[in-house]
């Protein structure tokens, strides 16, 4: 055998490359396989009267000689002793089969007789009010709405002599059932959270409101995708220019696909260059509702177990969904301590590293010496000591998130003693340093919300680095710019430290929770359309 013309042959018949989208070959490169040009203006765009057409255009539109999960059910059924050809189109796994025959196949192919004689429009409207027992069916004419009906797991009917098809709603694919909140626990409160489908958080939504009031409009955003958006909103509470905005935002996003809620709350925020959130992600439907009714707006994403709520303020990312279930005590409480975690999450590291490196005089004698005695045989720089505890410890943490769930505590076994004791054992690290960023990771464990939480983690290095190179200066010039940036930032025109700078004159929307009695104003920077949300004296049954 000769191995030469072997090894030719086959570099002859499959050497390619690809330039400019089109699948070019080593023979014949001015010629490419693939007609790549778009027909979109020649494609029809309504439904014809004349079946052929109309089953031609949609086995073209869905490739259906190669694709494997698409069904056209070709038949004919009777009406007053008149034979009409039809056929069906849908996604096998997405339509349920069962109503498909039940609702669609067998009324239509039983043999009907009537007495009366049906000209095109009442066949069309026959078929529509009484041949297809479906609670949800539609007329379209269009094929783009066509291919968006299919695409969610509908059926479509097409009947000859016809110009329209018919829209049934037989969804079938398999989805998630509610269940517990996962990154968003609680323990007094609802323990329902959002799943994949859109209309299953949208009851959710409709079940707890529990209100006519209650809007949701839909909002197909991705010219490829087409993903279904639901924006939620009190029409008597929210305010028109806020709902405007959202509606105008969402309606004016030129992109190819959208996945999920991170991406669109990217899309939709006014400046995400410093990192820091401006919009409210959350997978509990009784935090949506509360801040419904506080005249706030929701959205939610087809396929993402998130909602989106805003505008937001720096406070909402200090709240957790469990402060409307205890008493005002207990909530303030939690609520100090989450703004201590904050501090001690945002500076501790700095703080050290300021006090160690320019500001000894600060700390006890017995202290110092301490702290000078555990360093006393590490040989690196107390900054390389820190950022390599710090960076070693986000590594943990994101390892423990990625491995499987049986194994994750044996990561974070193994870590705490790698960093821990044999660390300090091999004179790598000081022992005071070792519960500085203990202490930090465990304070950062106290921010409710995830992206926030993520904020600050990003953060702490920067005052880190500032601590070293400027001490108490370089950190007062941090936070002083920190300040800067979130009084100039806006959340859909709400200054993101509401109701701080700005002062609110309502005497219920700070940090501290009163009574629930007293909590008789909306949020004022919102400006809702109803300012008050209860009477001043609520407690009726009380005497006077």
């Amino acid at each position: 055998m000769n191995f030469k013309n072997l090894f030719s042959t086959f570099k002859n018949n499959h050497n390619f490359s690809i330039v400019d989208n089109d699948y070019i070959t080593k023979e014949n490169t001015n010629t490419p396989l693939m007609d790549t040009s778009s027909d979109s203006d020649t494609a029809p765009k309504n439904v014809s009267s004349k079946l052929s057409d109309n089953l031609l255009y949609m086995q073209t539109m869905y490739n259906s000689l190669i694709n494997s999960d698409i069904k056209i059910r070709e038949f004919s059924f009777k009406l007053n002793m008149v034979s009409y050809n039809a056929f069906i189109i849908f996604f096998d796994g997405m339509a349920d089969a069962t109503l498909v025959n039940n609702f669609l196949l067998k009324p239509l192919m039983n043999e009907k007789s009537s007495s009366t004689n049906y000209n095109n429009s009442s066949i069309e409207n026959y078929i529509f009010d009484c041949l297809i027992p479906q609670n949800s069916i539609s007329k379209v004419d269009n094929f783009s709405d066509i291919a968006s009906s299919i695409n969610s797991g509908n059926c479509i009917l097409f009947v000859d002599t016809i110009p329209s098809a018919f829209d049934v709603d037989v969804k079938g694919f398999k989805q998630r059932s509610v269940t517990t909140p996962v990154s968003e626990m609680v323990i007094k409160g609802p323990q329902e959270a959002f799943v994949e489908n859109i209309r299953t958080n949208t009851s959710l939504l409709r079940r707890m409101a529990n209100n006519e009031n209650l809007i949701i409009e839909n909002i197909t955003v991705g010219n490829i995708s087409k993903t279904k958006c639901g924006l939620c909103y009190f029409q008597n509470i929210a305010n028109g220019d806020l709902v405007a905005e959202a509606r105008y935002r969402l309606n004016n996003l030129d992109i190819d696909s959208l996945l999920s809620t991170g991406q669109l709350e990217q899309l939709i925020e006014e400046s995400g260059m410093y990192g820091i959130p401006q919009i409210v992600s959350t997978e509990r439907p009784d935090k949506c509702v509360k801040f419904l009714y506080e005249g706030r707006i929701v959205i939610l994403v087809n396929g993402n177990p998130y909602a989106l709520i805003m505008p937001a303020t720096i406070t909402d990312f200090l709240t957790s969904a469990e402060d409307t279930n205890l008493r005002p005590s207990f909530t303030n409480f939690l609520r100090m301590l989450r703004i201590f975690g904050f501090i001690v999450t945002l500076l501790l590291p700095g703080m050290y590293m300021a006090i160690t490196s320019f500001h000894q005089e600060l700390l006890p004698t017995e202290l110092l010496f301490t702290i000078m005695g555990s360093r006393e045989n590490v040989p690196f720089p107390i900054i390389f000591e820190l950022l390599l505890l710090e960076i070693s410890f986000e590594i943990i943490r994101e390892a423990g998130v990625r491995v499987p769930s049986p194994i994750g505590s044996t990561i974070s076994i193994v870590g705490g003693l790698i960093i821990g004791e044999s660390a300090v054992s091999a004179n790598l690290v000081s022992p005071i340093l070792v519960i500085i960023v203990a202490v930090t990771a465990i304070a950062s464990f106290a921010i409710p919300d995830f992206s926030f939480g993520f904020h600050l983690r990003i953060l702490r290095f920067v005052f880190t680095l500032l601590g070293f190179v400027a001490g108490f200066l370089g950190i007062g010039i941090g936070i002083f710019a920190y300040l800067s940036i979130l009084c100039n930032m806006k959340s859909f025109g709400v200054p993101l430290t509401s109701p701080f700078a700005p002062s609110s004159v309502a005497t219920n929307v700070g940090y501290v929770v009163p009574p629930t009695w007293k909590q008789d104003n909306r949020s004022s920077f919102v400006s809702p359309q109803q300012a008050k949300s209860q009477s001043k004296r609520c407690k009726k049954w009380e005497k006077s």
